[in-house]
């Protein structure tokens, strides 16, 4: 079981996140409305309990880049979202903690994982990152057998659905929680991971799974990541701001590529 709320672009929503019961965080580094400049990625990174995966999303970068951003901002893991080569995948896996890596749901390359490395699996939309929900059942047809990570227009309203069909290892939402882009709706955030976990636990016991990347010392026997919570008291961070009036959604910084050297 594994949940992951992608696109958080401030610190109050990470952490509510965390609180609510989520195991990873996704920063998106990507042109993007979404998008976060490197110091507000430190800063949410810094912020999040122990037991939380920050994962930097990326798409087409050069894998230089990839290297540099996750590395010098300590994220967990990057997640590729674009056209990267089995080359270029194997090459970043090298150098940094787990790499999640994206495909379509009818990419060809899904009959040849084996080529990209050491990575944890990802099936989206035929339409990657487009929020768009997809036939499920062709994830069925395909027959694919390795745990995956089902993305793809997930909502509060369907995610129980969608495990049910085809028993992912875990979801991953971006758009379906939201108030505004880059800022949560703090009850579909509460309601999605809710009603994820609720799902996963209806499932018949699977077979023990460990992620071929991600740190082992930091996952319990159910791949679940673990931690220590002591410094927060997450649960009352959670009730504070689901009850709190929204935040002016202007006041999330947003990233322009072209403004950063690292990206010239």
């Amino acid at each position: 079981m594994f949940v992951k709320i992608c696109g958080i672009a401030n610190e109050t929503d990470a952490l509510l996140a965390a609180g609510l019961g989520a195991d990873a965080v996704g920063l998106i580094f990507a042109p993007s409305t979404r998008q976060v400049t490197k110091d507000v990625a430190r800063d949410i990174v810094r912020r999040l309990p122990p037991e939380i995966l920050s994962v930097g999303v990326f798409r087409n970068e050069a894998r230089s880049r990839v290297v540099e951003i996750a590395n010098t901002i300590g994220l967990r893991a990057v997640q590729l979202h674009g056209h990267e080569t089995a080359e270029d995948t194997r090459w970043i896996a090298e150098r940094v903690p787990a790499v999640i890596r994206a495909f379509a749901v009818d990419d060809p390359a899904l009959d040849r994982l084996e080529e990209f490395g050491p990575i944890d699996l990802l099936i989206d939309a035929p339409t990657p990152g487009g929020g768009e929900v997809f036939d499920w059942s062709r994830l069925v047809e395909r027959g694919i057998t390795r745990p995956f990570i089902l993305a793809g227009g997930l909502g509060p309203d369907n995610v129980a659905d969608a495990i049910r069909t085809v028993a992912p290892w875990g979801v991953d939402v971006a758009s379906g929680v939201e108030a505004s882009p880059g800022r949560k709706d703090p009850v579909k955030l509460r309601r999605f991971i809710a009603n994820a976990i609720a799902a996963f636990e209806e499932l018949p016991e699977p077979d023990e799974f460990e992620p071929d990347a991600v740190d082992r010392d930091v996952l319990d026997d159910s791949g679940r990541p673990i931690g220590d919570r002591s410094d927060l008291d997450l649960d009352a961070l959670a009730n504070d701001w689901i009850t709190a009036e929204p935040a002016d959604s202007d006041t999330t910084p947003l990233f322009d590529w072209k403004d950063d050297p690292l990206w010239k």
